[in-house]
Formats: structure tokens, C-alpha cells, sequence
């Protein structure tokens, strides 16, 4: 048994967004000091101005902010903290910062180096298990800087066939995550991981593993303490995920009933014990349709998904993470947890979804969740704050708790479509269309439902079908009504009145890529015109204000905020929101851009180029390589013909919209 520990006077989070200040709250609530560090990226993010003391960490690229020990170590120093919160990503699980942090006498919150050690790297985990005798699943560990591709395919046939999974060995969120179907693929795709996981974790090592498809992802959170103590606190569902990461987590799983969930819990409670685990950690498990489980890996860490386990448990992780880093044994509540209701967790993301989840970038102007009963918020956002292209794109995430599974899914679907969010494009409508759609509201769900379910649909379901046209008619009004507001004479006259009528007001938009057209007449509270070229029915306007509309279109009545930032409006109401851009009356002919230009999708740095000039190439074929929030992202060609021009070189930052290539069409 190890000595007690003092009491923790001042914490430090080595972190950033919402687990810095998830972190900061719970100390607080326990008389404990906060510091926060911060790049200059985040010099106005929510989570500095809630801690008590904040340090400066010069740049804006995690390899030079909050992936430095020696400068995280320095801020404890200088701020007199006598403990380090690593949070989730980053050095969370780097053994070598723990170890840093203990030898500069600091409490480090988290496993011993030797935990993190054994558990953190996923090949030394596996073998663990397997001589627990826990199901694990064929790999290979790929180190060596140089790979000859012929002698790994041979090596991947031969131990443990296709298709096969490359994983970064160190971390996780997706991140350095592959999956290769065939032998050709494979030495870009461990190529690739490799890159990414060096940026995101600071170590390149990946590791091969068979590929099962469509199994649930269910992990078990486990606990322990200074004293020897290991518990379980039961599993969580995982499996909605894109680009291999999660997306929607809930608690407890519907696929796991009591039985399974003693087993599922013993294997990860022996896992712990047989390292002497100490602290927040979950065991990771695959499972496939037969009921057989699978272990995955083990993160040394609070995760991102932690609030589902404190719903239904009633536990704070936090809480018992500072008192087991403090020394104390963990608490009777821990160790006689039990579950109370369901609990469902949304990660909302600034992504655009159409566009294959790319992140996306820019100041969000607005955010509005409603907080209704059995609902949670962890956000490292607020209004006016700033998405960049550097870490990770989620904004926050979204938890609703009930007395049953679909009194929780009813909740957090209400919430997230009652939420206004506005200036950043968010993966909201997706979550909706999911928590919505029957299959999952079934339980029937595994890792592969984003591929049999297109995000496109599931996406439109989550606003009525006429929300586009009538929110495009609300936001026509609501601009007169603006200009209206701003006139100097005649101010109570519509705008467009004529003595003699001509032609009507017009504006036109754009919305989900689709030109939409507006055209409209007011007289007295009556409203004449079309949408798209389809003609209106009677309109009647009860409200015609800057800031919203209340109007009946063919007898239905429907009110709706307007909220314009420079040339966009964002619409809200009961049928769903939409994003308009107004076009331009007198478009820039400059702006047209060359044929065949491939556009930077995002703010990022270029990381590979893989086309050479008067290269000829086919639809599909990659022509360089973006890194963006912490992940790769392949720019291809639209269609077949031959590279005209590369504008950017290895390593260059560029902008969204920059021309990046272009390829000149072949024609036939």
C-alpha cells in the first residue's frame, strides 16, 4: 500500500476546450485551485477565463503548445500547482509526462507511468489480455521508419489476412486509423497512419490487427485506488461512429444483458488488477453478432464519453479521480454502484457533413442549447468564439438522462433540434436524423450503420420538407423588413411600394449547395410571390420583423427567428434550421476560378504531394494531402485528364477556397 497523499491545493489541466473546463468545475467544487494553460489560438476560449490562473503557450500547433511537457511542467511551477489533469488527448496517456510530472513533485492524475506503460501502448495490452485469457484479436506492430511493402503484404496474408485494421499504437479518436481491404492499399495506408499519429500523439508507431466487420464497440469503465481497489461501473455503447470516431455513446448498452455485462466486467476488472490500476480508465471490447466479445484496447484516461457513466451511476469521475490522487480509498457509492435509468451522449461537431465530415472552421456566432429536464451541456464554446483549424472540431457535447432508453433518446433529440447554431456548420441535423430513425431507436446498431444509413438522408430527415423554401420566404421578409427599419422617410410604407405596380421584390439565396430564388409582394398583411419558381398559396403576415416572421403559408402558421451575420441568415423554427446565403446582385467576374481547380476545403497544411505536374490521372486519383485538426484529409481529382498546375508545396499553410491544383479535364 502506498502513503497517503496530501491534500491537492492547486490543479493544473494540461488541456484545452470542454475537458479543461469539466476538469476546472469539479475542482472547484472541491476547494481546489485552477490553472489553465492556453496557445494563442485559444487566448479567448471559454476555459481560460474560468480557471483561477492561466499560462501562455506560445503557438498554435499542439507539437508546440500543449503536446510540451517541459512547458506544461514550467506553468506548475510558476503557478505554484501542486497536481497535473492531463484530461483526454494529448500527453493523457504519455507515460513519460506522468513520470516527468512525479519526479518534478507533482501528483499526476491519472495511472502510474507503469500503468500507463502496459496499458497505454495497445500491442503490450493485448498481450496482457491474451494471457488473461480474454479473446484477442491477430496484429502486427509496425515501428521501423521504413516499411518494404511486398515483405508486409506477405507478412499481413500470412498472420492475419484481409481486410485488415491499421491503428496508431499510441492514442485515440480515429486518429492514424485505416482500414485496408486489399494488398495494394496497404503500404500508403500504413504510410499515412504513421504520419497522423506522429502529429496527434507524438509517436508513429501503428499496429495491424483483423478487421471485423460491423461489430458493436462496448467498453467498460473501470476504477481503482492507491489501495488496491479495482471496480467496474459497467459498459457503454459506442458504436455510431464516423471516420472511426464516436459520435453518439450511451449507457447501458442494449445489446448487453446480465449475464455479458458480469463477463464484459470481470475481464476488464482482472485487466486492472493485474497492472495495479489506479484512476479512470476503460477497457475496450468488439462485439460481434454471435455475442462474442473481442478485446480493442485500453485507454489510461477519463473519456470523452464519461458523462453517461455519471448519469446513470450518480458518480462525479472527476470527483473520484482527484480524492483517489489525493490517496483516499475509493468511496462505498463506487464501490455499490448500480444503474439508474438510460443516458445518451451527442458529440456535436463542426463538421460539414456533406462534404464527407470535413471540419469546418470560423467564429461561431451563436450558441444556444436549451437546457431541458434530464439535460446536460459540456462545452468548450460560447457565443462569438472562434473554430480553428488546429485541434480537435468538437464544440461540445449534448447528454440527455431518463427513466427509460427512449425517454432519453426523445430528450436529447428535442434539444439538439431546438438549438440555434449559428456561424460554423455542425453535424446537428445528422445527430437529430439518427436519434430519430427506427433502426436505432431499436437497439439494432453496430459500427457499420453509417454505411448502410446515407448521412445525406438522415440528415434531411431531421427538418420538415418544406423548411428550406419557408425559411428562405422568412428571411426575403425579414431583410425588408430590415431595410424597412433603416429607412429615413416614409418608414411605415413596404418596402418595393409602387404607386403603379411593375415587377416584385426579389432575393435569391443559397441553401445545402441549391440556388433558391425568392419573389415577393406585401400589401397590408398579405403576402404574394414564389419560392424555387413554385408559386406561393395565401400568405398571411402577422409578424414582419428584422429578427424573425410570423406568417401562415396555405393556412398553417409558423413562426421563425432570423438572424443574419454579413451575407448569411440562419432560420430557426419548429420545422427545423437552415443556413442561407444571400448571392450577390452583381456578381464578381473575377472571382470565376479556372476549370478543373481543386479547392482547399478547409484552413490546413499541406502534408504530401502526390501528383506531379503533366502527371495524367483518373477520377479518384490523390493529388496532395491536407492535415487539419489533428487529421489528414486526401484532395483528389474530379475526373480523368492531366495535372496543369500544383500551386503549393510540402509543409505550406493554405486557406479555405485556395487553388490548390488544377487538372484539366480530358475530353474523348
Amino acid at each position: 500500500m502506498e502513503s497517503m497523499v496530501s491534500r491537492i491545493n492547486k490543479l493544473l489541466v494540461a488541456n484545452r476546450g470542454e475537458i479543461a473546463s469539466r476538469v476546472m468545475r469539479t475542482a472547484r467544487e472541491l476547494d481546489i485551485g485552477t490553472v489553465a494553460v492556453f496557445s494563442d489560438a485559444d487566448a479567448h476560449a471559454p476555459f481560460v477565463a474560468e480557471a483561477d490562473q492561466s499560462v501562455h503557450l506560445p503557438g498554435v500547433a499542439p507539437a508546440d503548445t500543449y503536446l510540451r511537457a517541459d512547458l506544461l511542467l514550467d506553468a506548475a511551477r510558476r503557478t505554484g500547482a501542486d497536481a497535473v489533469h492531463p484530461g483526454y488527448g494529448f500527453l493523457s496517456e504519455n507515460a513519460g509526462f506522468a513520470r516527468a510530472c512525479e519526479d518534478a513533485g507533482l501528483v499526476f492524475v491519472g495511472p502510474p507511468p507503469a500503468a500507463i506503460e502496459a496499458m497505454g501502448s495497445k500491442t503490450a495490452a493485448k498481450e496482457l489480455m491474451a494471457n488473461a485469457g480474454v479473446p484477442v484479436l491477430p496484429g502486427i506492430v509496425i515501428d521501423d521508419e521504413e516499411v518494404d511493402p511486398r515483405s508486409l503484404e506477405a507478412q499481413v496474408a500470412a498472420e492475419i489476412g484481409f481486410p485488415v485494421l491499421v491503428k496508431a499504437a499510441y492514442g485515440g479518436g480515429g486518429r492514424g486509423m485505416r482500414v485496408v481491404e486489399a494488398k495494394a492499399g496497404l503500404a500508403d495506408a500504413v504510410t499515412s497512419a504513421r504520419r497522423e499519429a506522429a502529429s496527434a500523439f507524438g509517436n508513429a508507431t501503428v499496429f495491424l490487427e483483423r478487421y471485423v466487420d460491423s461489430p458493436r464497440h462496448v467498453e467498460v469503465q473501470i476504477f481503482g485506488d492507491r489501495h488496491g481497489t479495482v471496480v467496474g461501473l459497467f459498459e457503454r455503447e459506442c458504436s455510431i461512429q464516423r471516420r472511426y470516431q464516436k459520435i453518439l455513446e450511451e449507457a447501458p448498452s442494449p445489446a448487453v444483458d446480465d449475464r455479458l455485462r458480469a463477463e464484459l466486467g470481470q475481464a476488464a476488472v482482472a485487466a486492472g488488477k493485474a497492472i495495479g490500476y489506479v484512476g479512470a480508465g476503460t477497457v475496450e471490447f468488439v462485439l460481434d453478432s454471435s455475442g462474442q466479445f473481442y478485446f480493442l484496447e485500453v485507454n489510461t484516461r477519463l473519456q470523452v464519453e464519461h458523462p453517461v457513466t455519471e448519469l446513470v451511476t450518480g458518480l462525479d469521475l472527476v470527483r473520484l479521480q482527484l480524492l483517489v490522487a489525493e490517496g483516499a480509498p475509493l468511496p462505498q457509492e463506487a464501490l455499490e454502484a448500480t444503474i439508474s435509468g438510460h443516458a445518451v451522449e451527442a458529440r456535436l461537431y463542426a463538421e460539414d457533413t456533406a462534404a464527407g465530415f470535413l471540419p469546418a472552421t470560423g467564429t461561431l456566432h451563436r450558441f444556444d442549447i436549451p437546457r431541458l429536464p434530464g439535460v446536460r451541456v459540456d462545452a468548450g464554446v460560447a457565443d462569438g468564439s472562434v473554430v480553428s483549424p488546429h485541434y480537435d472540431p468538437m464544440l461540445a457535447k449534448v447528454i440527455a438522462h431518463g427513466r427509460t432508453r427512449d425517454e432519453a433518446i426523445r430528450t436529447l433529440a428535442r434539444t439538439l433540434a431546438d438549438s440555434r447554431l449559428h456561424g460554423v456548420v455542425t453535424n446537428r441535423d445528422l445527430l437529430v436524423g439518427i436519434l430519430r430513425e427506427d433502426e436505432f431507436r431499436s437497439g439494432a446498431i453496430d459500427t457499420g450503420y453509417l454505411r448502410r444509413h446515407d448521412p445525406a438522408e438522415l440528415k434531411r430527415s431531421a427538418r420538415d420538407p418544406q423548411a428550406v423554401s419557408t425559411h428562405a420566404l422568412a428571411a426575403a421578409l425579414a431583410g425588408q423588413a430590415e431595410r424597412r427599419a433603416r429607412a429615413r422617410a416614409l418608414a411605415t410604407v413596404p418596402s418595393g411600394w409602387r404607386n403603379v405596380d411593375n415587377g416584385p421584390q426579389r432575393a435569391a439565396f443559397v441553401a445545402d449547395g441549391e440556388d433558391i430564388d425568392v419573389t415577393y409582394r406585401i400589401r397590408g398583411g398579405e403576402v404574394t410571390g414564389s419560392v424555387a419558381g413554385q408559386a406561393l398559396g395565401a400568405v398571411h403576415a402577422f409578424t414582419l420583423a428584422p429578427d424573425g416572421v410570423d406568417i401562415a403559408v396555405g393556412g398553417t402558421r409558423c413562426a421563425m427567428s432570423v438572424s443574419r451575420y454579413g451575407d448569411e441568415a440562419y432560420v430557426d423554427s419548429a420545422l427545423g434550421s437552415t443556413r442561407l446565403t444571400e448571392k450577390a446582385r452583381f456578381p464578381d467576374p473575377t472571382a470565376v476560378r479556372e476549370p478543373g481547380s481543386l479547392l482547399a476545403p478547409m484552413p490546413g497544411t499541406v502534408v504530401r504531394v502526390a501528383a506531379k505536374l503533366g502527371q495524367e490521372v483518373t477520377a479518384g486519383t490523390p493529388i496532395l494531402v491536407l492535415e487539419a485538426m489533428k487529421m489528414e484529409h486526401t484532395v483528389a481529382a474530379p475526373h480523368d485528364g492531366t495535372v496543369a498546375s500544383v500551386n503549393v508545396a510540402m509543409g505550406q499553410a493554405v486557406d479555405t477556397g485556395s487553388v490548390l491544383a488544377v487538372v484539366e479535364e480530358r475530353m474523348d
